[in-house]
Order: C-alpha cells, then sequence, then structure tokens
C-alpha cells in the first residue's frame, strides 16, 4: 500500500506474526501467511501495544494481550478518508490495509467513467464492512449502496462517513445478507453501473441457517451481480482473501457470470502491503476490470 498511506505502515511480519502501524497505534496480530518467513526487524516488535493471540485450544479463547494498553477507538487517514479504528474481539481493527489500493483503482474509475457520462455512477458494495471503499466512491460523486450484515458495521461505517464529512453523501446504507439483496434488487429491476465486492471466506448472515460459504455461493451472487449491471460493468471489483482460492478459479467466476470477453480482459492483483524490505505479505487476489 503506496498512495496515501501516511497513517498506516506494515513494520514487519514473519513466524506467523505481522507488525501493524495505524497511526499512532502499533498492534502484532495472527499473519498464517508468513509462517515460514524470518523476521526483518525483531526488535521492532517491542513497540508492539498489544498482541492478539490465536487460542492454543478450543478452550481457550483468542484475544488481545495488553488490550488495557489499546484505545477504545483512534483515527487514522488513508487516501484521504478518516477512519474511525477500534480493536475488535476477533483481532481486526475496523480496517484491511490491503484494500487501499483496490479502493483507490475504484474511486479513480468512478471519478472519470463520471465524468465522461456527465452523471454520478450507481456503484453496489457489496460485504461493504466499514466503509472505506464507500466513502471514497463516495467522495467522487458516486451513488453508493453499502451492503453488510452485520449492523454494527454499518454503524461503524455511517460514524466513519460523518467523521469524513460525507454524513449527506448520497449513500444508501443496508443490513442485510448480499445474496438477498441482490435478489431482490433484480426482482424490483433496479441496475446499477458497477460493483464492488469483498466475499468472506465464511460468514453468518442475519437470518438463521444462511451461512456464507465463499466457495459454494460466490458464483450465484456473481450472477446476481452481472443481472443488476449488465455483462459490461463501469467497474468490476471483487477482493478474496480465502487461502488456497487460485485466481484462476476466481477469473473462472467472473467469466461464468459476466462473460469471457470481460474476464479475458479483467486485470489479476495479488493483495497485500509490504514491509520496509518491499517483501510483500500476500493477502489474498482481486479480480478488476474497467471500462
Amino acid at each position: 500500500m503506496d498512495r496515501g498511506a501516511s497513517d498506516y505502515a506494515l513494520l514487519d511480519f514473519g513466524m506467523g506474526r505481522r507488525l501493524d502501524r495505524f497511526g499512532t497505534v502499533i498492534v502484532d496480530r495472527p499473519a498464517p501467511g508468513a509462517a515460514d518467513v524470518p523476521l526483518l526487524d525483531p526488535g521492532a516488535w517491542t513497540m508492539a501495544l498489544a498482541r492478539f493471540g490465536r487460542a492454543a485450544s478450543a478452550d481457550d479463547l483468542a484475544g488481545w494481550e495488553s488490550a488495557d494498553a489499546l484505545p477504545p477507538s483512534w483515527e487514522v487517514v488513508i487516501d484521504g478518508v478518516r477512519m474511525e479504528l477500534r480493536p475488535t474481539p476477533a483481532g481486526q481493527v475496523g480496517l484491511f490495509p490491503e484494500h487501499a489500493e483496490p479502493t483507490a483503482w475504484a474511486a479513480e474509475r468512478a471519478r472519470t467513467i463520471g465524468a465522461r457520462l456527465a452523471r454520478p455512477l450507481e456503484v453496489l458494495n457489496l460485504f461493504a464492512y466499514t466503509g472505506l471503499a464507500t466513502l471514497a466512491l463516495a467522495r467522487t460523486g458516486a451513488r453508493v449502496t453499502h451492503v453488510d450484515a452485520s449492523r454494527p458495521a454499518v454503524a461503524w461505517a455511517r460514524r466513519n462517513a460523518s467523521g469524513a464529512g460525507l454524513a449527506d453523501a448520497p449513500v444508501r446504507w443496508i443490513v442485510e445478507d448480499a445474496r438477498a439483496f441482490v435478489a431482490r434488487e433484480a426482482r424490483r429491476g433496479r441496475g446499477y453501473d458497477a460493483v464492488v465486492l469483498d466475499p468472506p471466506t465464511y460468514g453468518h448472515a442475519p437470518h438463521r441457517g444462511a451461512a456464507w460459504r465463499m466457495e459454494s455461493d460466490l458464483a450465484d451472487l456473481l450472477s446476481g451481480c452481472a443481472a443488476l449491471t449488465g455483462r459490461a460493468p463501469a467497474f468490476f471489483v471483487l477482493t478474496a482473501h480465502t487461502a488456497g482460492l487460485a485466481a484462476a478459479e476466481l477469473r473462472g467466476g467472473v467469466a461464468a457470470a459476466f462473460g469471457e470477453e470481460l474476464a479475458s480482459g479483467a486485470e489479476v492483483v495479488a493483495l497485500g502491503v509490504r514491509r520496509p524490505d518491499g517483501r510483500q505479505l500476500p493477502a489474498g487476489f482481486a479480480i478488476r476490470w474497467g471500462a
């Protein structure tokens, strides 16, 4: 992550851990993809305010060590977007740094294509979490529909909108399962110019029995997105962090939904952030296409 990165830095990773600086707050968290990588700067790890530990067994709970040293919340600015961060029970802080680059890419497409069409783009953001992409897109003038199944995450995103001076931006805030929302929008005949989605490997929907599984559910969701945008959206961004899911499989899913012509022109980008020596901590892939 290079663009707008003054409030974030990956200080080091290795031995199954990552050391991130978010503003003035430094945290030590698990990084399974870095198990076989040596540390660059072992001494830097003493700067961490808190460490999130994995559960040693099924009877143990994962959690923050020295959690009292962390502020209950703090703010950072990522590529001009102000974000509220806070430690969560899952070891997250409300921001995935690897999303900054694909978010900036999508925002630039929204800005240039919207100017060319002389109207705001209608963008659907699924699994939208705390709103980094939503707010970056809204700053360009796009009209964004922000969808997440977690009510607390949507409330967090709305606070971020207020903090970023975008409380009155044209954003629809939707608490719903992405699949259910896309299917309903299709029945209503609603259309979108572009779609951004960041599906998790596994997730719980707000309705009982409606768990999300990336490997089995992504194909139908992509087809639903194509029904809303047509086979040539203004732009499309899929970010995926699922271990073992190859870029070719993701591209195949995009081809099945949007057509081989779009998929063949799509760009595959390795997600991740870099430590000071330039080595990238892998975090999955992004598949993106822009008109």
